[in-house]
């Protein structure tokens, strides 16, 4: 998904975000697996690909290797509170699973709204 920084402040790429990957240690907060780092998900978690061999070709188990990259989550959801207690850093898949009862409630609510826009040219 791309995002739109014109959401954001103008310092969350060069100051924000740097600050809390920092303060995160460059992991996830949830699951601790580490920002730009080639690993393969498995059921009880993740494996970290050898260092030296990102440009391998290969698979575990049938299983595809990823690449990490990590999010800043709003842990609230709302994109203005920028507060360092508000933000995270997250891996897109705790990221999304973070939000995954938000989004529901937003996409119930598009849908509810596309009805009654609907219903008004009935």
């Amino acid at each position: 998904m791309t995002i739109d920084y014109k959401k954001y402040p103008a310092n969350w790429k060069k100051e924000i975000r740097p600050r809390i990957l920092l303060r995160d240690n460059n992991c996830c907060k949830l699951c601790g697996v580490e920002n730009k780092r080639l690993i393969v998900r498995t059921e009880k978690g993740f494996l970290y690909w050898p260092d030296g061999m990102e440009n391998e070709a290969w698979s575990l188990d049938g299983l595809k290797s990823v690449m990490i990259v990590l999010t800043i989550a709003h842990l609230d959801h709302d994109t203005t509170n920028n507060s360092d207690e508000n933000l995270a850093a997250l891996c897109q898949k705790c990221h999304l699973n973070y939000d995954r009862v938000f989004h529901k409630i937003n996409a119930a609510k598009t849908i509810e709204n596309k009805k009654l826009l609907q219903n008004l040219f009935e």
